[in-house]
């Protein structure tokens, strides 16, 4: 392993963050964020950012935004040529 370097461990933050990197680009990420306070302050705004969207998705629209939205969808689809 070696360290990446900041270029390359920013590139690659929000596939490390989501574990869809090879296990070997993980580690390289890793050595340079154990070394790193800059990439690590990325690591952490991207953990926020990921747990407040989190949140987001499992709070439900109030009934009557739904129906709103719900039928300004049907009037446009009606209106809408294919």
């Amino acid at each position: 392993m070696s360290d990446c370097g900041c270029d390359k461990a920013k590139k690659d933050i929000e596939e490390y963050l989501h574990n869809e990197l090879q296990a070997d680009d993980a580690a390289d990420i890793r050595e340079h964020l154990a070394n790193c306070d800059d990439c690590q302050s990325e690591v952490h705004v991207g953990i926020v950012l990921t747990e407040v969207v989190q949140r987001a998705c499992k709070e439900t629209a109030p009934e009557q935004l739904r129906v709103q939205v719900l039928a300004q969808l049907r009037s446009i689809q009606a209106t809408h040529t294919y």
